[in-house]
C-alpha cells in the first residue's frame, strides 16, 4: 500500500472539464449526422439555444419540429444515439490539468463518474485521463440505480483501497447528490464551484453539502494541506 497521506477520487461532469463543452460537441455531431442523412441544416444551433435557454428534456424532439414542421420524429433516437455515443471534443479544465499533473507523484487518485457507460468512457478517452487515476468506476457499469449517491461507488474504493476514510476525499461539483454518501462513510468532501457548470442547485440539507468549497482546483492543494482552515 502506498504510504502517500491521501486518496483523492474525482468526479468528472463540471469537475475536471466543462459539462457544457460535452453538451456543444454532442450537438454538433447530431448536426453532422442529420445534414449527410437528410439534408437539414441548423440543428446544432437550434439545439444549442434552447439549452442556453434552461430547456433540457426534449430538446431533439423540439429542434426537428422546429426544422422540419411535418415531423421526423422518428430521428429522434438515432440522434439521441449519437449524442450519447460520439467521440466528443473536449479538455480538461485548465486548473485540473494543473492539479493533476502536479499531483501525480504526491497523491494516489481516482475517478467516480455516472452517466451513460459508453458516454462516460468516451469522455475519459477523449480527456486522456488513464495516467491520472489508478481506478476509475463508472456506476452504470452496474446499472442506472446505483449512480450517487448511492453508496456503492464510494464503498468499492474503501475496499479496494484499504485507507482509512478519514484519509479519503472527494471532489465533485453537485451538491444535490456527490457528497451525502462520501460524508456519511467518513471522507472529506470538497465542492468545487465552477462558474460555467450546468447545475447550480443548493445542497437540499446540510449533509448534503460538501465540508470545503473552492472556485478553482488550483485551491485544491491547499485545502489538502489544512482542511480544518476556511476557504474560499
Amino acid at each position: 500500500m502506498s504510504n502517500r497521506p491521501w486518496l483523492i477520487v474525482f468526479d468528472l461532469d463540471d469537475t475536471l472539464y466543462l459539462e457544457r463543452d460535452f453538451v456543444r460537441s454532442g450537438y454538433e455531431a447530431c448536426d453532422d449526422w442529420l445534414l449527410h442523412k437528410i439534408g437539414i441544416a441548423g440543428l446544432a444551433q437550434c439545439c444549442q439555444s434552447m439549452f442556453e435557454a434552461g430547456q433540457r428534456t426534449q430538446i431533439f424532439d423540439h429542434a426537428l419540429l422546429a426544422l422540419m414542421p411535418n415531423g421526423k420524429q422518428d430521428l429522434v433516437a438515432d440522434l439521441v444515439s449519437i449524442y450519447r455515443n460520439h467521440r466528443p471534443t473536449i479538455c480538461l479544465q485548465e486548473d485540473a490539468s494543473r492539479f493533476l499533473s502536479a499531483a501525480l507523484p504526491t497523491y494516489r487518485m481516482a475517478l467516480i463518474t455516472d452517466g451513460p457507460l459508453q458516454t462516460q468512457m468516451n469522455k475519459v478517452e477523449a480527456l486522456a485521463l488513464k495516467p491520472f487515476f489508478e481506478r476509475t468506476i463508472f456506476t452504470d457499469f452496474w446499472g442506472s440505480s446505483y449512480c450517487k449517491p448511492h453508496p456503492r461507488a464510494f464503498l468499492a474504493i474503501q475496499q479496494w483501497a484499504q485507507v482509512d476514510p478519514s484519509r479519503l476525499v472527494y471532489v465533485a461539483d453537485n451538491p444535490t447528490k456527490d457528497f451525502v454518501a462520501p460524508r456519511r462513510l467518513g471522507w472529506l468532501t470538497i465542492r468545487v464551484k465552477r462558474a460555467e457548470r450546468i447545475h447550480h442547485l443548493p445542497a437540499p440539507t446540510a449533509e448534503h453539502e460538501a465540508h470545503l468549497l473552492v472556485d478553482s482546483l488550483d485551491q485544491l492543494a491547499a485545502c489538502l494541506a489544512n482542511p480544518d482552515e476556511p476557504h474560499p
